[in-house]
């Protein structure tokens, strides 16, 4: 008996660390600025016109 508790306990272990290696990536993006150019309105003090 002893013998299976330890194959199971490798089995546990050897599929937690398959999780852990695993794990969840992030999408990889297509350009290095993730926003687009800003508006021409924006960095501007309102009301005072181009």
């Amino acid at each position: 008996m002893p013998a299976l508790r330890r194959t199971l306990f490798a089995l546990a272990l050897a599929s937690t660390a398959l999780l852990g290696l695993a794990g969840c990536s992030n999408p990889q993006q297509d350009t290095s600025i993730p926003w687009s150019r800003p508006a021409d309105w924006e960095g501007r003090i309102p009301g005072m016109g181009k």
